[in-house]
Parts: C-alpha cells; structure tokens; sequence
C-alpha cells in the first residue's frame, strides 16, 4: 500500500509540473518568441521604407501582398501609446505568430472593399487581449510606408461564431453597411482563453494623409 501512495504521489507531483511548465510556456514563452519576432517585422519594414526606392514601390502598390510578408503597421490609441503591430499577408498560424493577418481575398488597404485582418487574443503577444476595449469612435490607424490611413470604428465589438464568414464580406453583415465603401474589419477569439466564439469590430476609412505629412492627429493626441 505504501509503495503505491508513494507512486501515485510521485506522479502527481510529476503530472503538476509538467502542467506548469506548460502553462509557463503558453503564458511567458510564446509571448517572448511573438514579440520578437513582431519586432523583427517592424524593423524589416522600416528598413524597407526608408529606401526611396522601396518607398515608391509602396506608393504604386503591388498587385497582391506576398503570403507571410508585412506590409502594414496597424496603431490602435484605445488599446495603449506603445501598442502597434505589423500586419502579414495570411492567416495561418504562422503567420499569426508573427503578428495581425490579413484576411487574403478581402480588400487591399485603404481600397474600395472590406479590408480584414486578425489576430490572437491571448498567447503569442496578445496583441488583442484588450479588443473588448474597443468602442465606436475609436481609431485604428496603419501605415504601409508611403501613406496613413485612418478608419474610425462604427459597431462592435460583435460577438459571433466562426463559421459566420459574412462578417468579412465587401459589405460584412451586420455591420450596419448597406452599400459598398472602404471599410476595416478585426477579428480575435472569444472567451479570453478559448476560441467557441469570435468578436468583430467594423471600422470604415476615415482620412488618408501622405507619410511625408507627419503622423495623423489620432496618434498624436
């Protein structure tokens, strides 16, 4: 009977910390691997805009984005001064370790159309831990190196479940829009730390203003 107290003992304290260590992983490391890597992003980007030559090709704008590749720095004001990410071409679950994905086949940036992008939650940065925060009103800025474009959100957040594709469409569903415009859609998982459910916000384009203007007035206030 003791050797088997003793056993089932050992193994519990085994099994306990093996749940730890995972769950140091899933809260610290993948956190530390994701910023990393969303800041390597940003300085890829940066590096690129700050050719002329680049720079002008940003300003003719590709026929498609690269799948995996940045090519856009999203700025939220509501979610902190210091929160900003790249945007990726993609939505796979590389791609979104490395920061926010666009939904491929929706909409280009700042063009007629529904431009989506998504992101995690929690885990891997958290890059939307605070999306709930997020209120009509709010700006949601990016830029891709030659150009700012900043939508304004009009709903949400809106709960839904993942299969409601609809809420990506040119004109999402309910969202509000009845006719076709340039609109911002975000994604991210809902509860907290699981993915039943999803919450969307809609956005449409509020202002555009040329990089070589300075920063839009809803980063600088």
């Amino acid at each position: 009977m003791r050797v088997i107290v003793r056993t089932v003992s050992e193994l519990c304290i085994t099994v306990g910390t093996l749940i730890v260590l995972f769950v140091v992983h899933l809260l610290f490391w993948t956190g530390v691997r994701a910023d990393a890597a969303m800041g390597d992003q940003i300085d890829r980007l940066h590096a690129q805009w700050s050719r002329g030559s680049d720079r002008a090709r940003a300003a003719a704008a590709p026929a498609r984005y690269a799948p995996g590749r940045p090519f856009a720095i999203m700025y939220i004001p509501r979610l902190g001064a210091t929160w900003h990410k790249p945007v990726l071409e993609g939505t796979g679950a590389g791609t979104l370790k490395k920061g926010l994905g666009h939904y491929a086949g929706t909409a280009r940036l700042g063009r007629r159309g529904n431009f989506a992008v998504a992101g995690h939650r929690r885990t891997y940065g958290d890059p939307f831990e605070d999306f709930p925060q997020l209120r009509p009103g709010d700006a949601v800025v990016l830029t891709d190196g030659s150009t700012w474009f900043t939508y304004r959100i009009d709903k949400g957040p809106h709960r839904t479940v993942p299969t409601d594709v609809g809420v990506i469409d040119p004109v999402p569903r309910d969202s509000g829009y009845r006719r076709p415009g340039r609109y911002l859609t975000l994604t991210t998982c809902d509860p907290e730390w699981g993915h039943s459910h999803r919450l969307i916000v809609w956005a449409h384009l509020d202002s555009t203003r040329p990089v070589e203007a300075g920063e839009p007035g809803a980063l600088r206030r």
